[in-house]
């Protein structure tokens, strides 16, 4: 079955302007579905800064990525630069060590060769096909909307930042870096701290019931049974002032409705215990949480206590 998606991006007062890329499937709620290895079935992301040309390829890179399988892709875009780029361009560039006619280094170029990364490993098929901007087409109406938005929210700083590892490095390598914001969880994947995946966890489109669709058991995130080892490497902070009274204390914290989901990384980490050895423990505790909750979500720990239940 062929899989059709819908890539745009924006930029509000390009060049520079706030920026925003966006993909969404025709078919509605695909996530889990054969091709589709994402939740829901569309995402987007932006910057505070950059141009409608990066954000239009990190659609189409961020598209590929999500839909890896098997079966023909069918990618629309109103943006001939990014299929011009992903096609054809792309070939000249490689022969000419990423140099332009003038000699001078290719724009965007981290973004390009990844999307001819992507092209040249799907096992299925790729095609992509021009449509008309704001003339009417559904898919192509969506993902404008969404990458409008993000672009606004990263202006407002309802959002921050969010766009592919490569989308920052062509961001970061061109005359519009000046003044932008990349937020602590970009910073940490561009420097190597965090994998892709940890990256993007979260992200992605939601059920109606709010419920994150995730794509399939493989890409199930580990627990913290599975993550936590030997006792030595977790500190053991004390649960409260006066530990007999721990289980009243939670008894009487209210519940908020709120749940919490992602990885956590605990410090030190397990294996830094001489007497690691790979086994997996299972800890009860508690971690106090203080910040201010995005938008979409996220809030951002950093060297939070965890508090050890004992008993």
């Amino acid at each position: 079955m062929t899989i059709t998606v819908s890539t745009d991006g924006s930029a509000l007062g390009n060049p520079n302007g706030p920026m925003g890329w966006a993909w969404a499937d025709h078919t509605p709620h695909a996530g889990g579905q054969p091709g589709h290895e994402h939740p829901g079935d569309c995402d987007a992301g932006g910057a505070t800064n950059g141009t409608n040309q990066i954000g239009e390829l990190c659609a189409v890179l961020e598209a590929l990525r999500a839909h890896p399988g098997n079966e023909p892709l069918v990618i629309e875009t109103d943006s001939q630069y990014a299929i011009n780029c992903s096609t054809k361009w792309v070939h000249g560039w490689k022969r000419n060590g990423w140099k332009n006619s003038q000699k001078k280094p290719v724009k965007n170029a981290a973004l390009i060769k990844a999307i001819d990364a992507e092209l040249s490993k799907r096992a299925g098929s790729v095609k992509f096909v021009w449509v008309k901007g704001h003339a009417g087409n559904a898919g192509n109406e969506k993902v404008d909307e969404l990458a409008r938005t993000y672009a606004a929210d990263c202006r407002s700083k309802a959002r921050d930042g969010y766009l592919p590892k490569e989308g920052w490095q062509s961001l970061m390598s061109s005359e519009y870096a000046d003044g932008l914001d990349v937020p602590g969880d970009a910073q940490m994947l561009l420097d190597g701290a965090i994998s892709d995946a940890d990256y993007h966890l979260g992200r992605g489109s939601q059920d109606d019931d709010g419920e994150s669709r995730h794509a399939t058991n493989h890409d199930r995130r580990p627990s913290l049974a599975e993550m936590l080892t030997e006792p030595e490497g977790v500190p053991d902070y004390p649960f409260a002032a006066n530990t007999d009274d721990a289980t009243d204390t939670t008894a009487r914290r209210s519940r908020s409705g709120l749940t919490v989901s992602g990885t956590v990384r605990f410090s030190p980490p397990p294996a830094s215990s001489p007497t690691y050895n790979g086994s997996p423990r299972f800890i009860r505790g508690i971690i106090e949480v203080e910040g201010y909750v995005q938008g979409d979500g996220t809030l951002t720990l950093d060297g939070a206590v965890f508090q050890v239940r004992h008993g």
